[in-house]
């Protein structure tokens, strides 16, 4: 469990850190990089509601 944990946590800095690097390149008009970082921050997105709910049903089993 504690493992999941730092991964949720990894997670959350990944989704805040491409929302950033999205935000800045889109300021600079790097529009490939804010649409990679974007992209990258779905994903992230993505694994973090799988491991949010992989987490709610091993405690609902308990």
């Amino acid at each position: 469990m504690g493992f999941k944990l730092v991964l949720n946590v990894l997670y959350t800095i990944g989704v805040v850190l491409c929302a950033f690097v999205a935000y800045q390149y889109f300021l600079a008009k790097n529009y490939p990089v804010v649409g990679v970082a974007i992209f990258a921050g779905v994903v992230v997105i993505i694994l973090k509601i799988r491991l949010l709910k992989d987490v709610k049903n091993s405690q609902k089993k308990v």
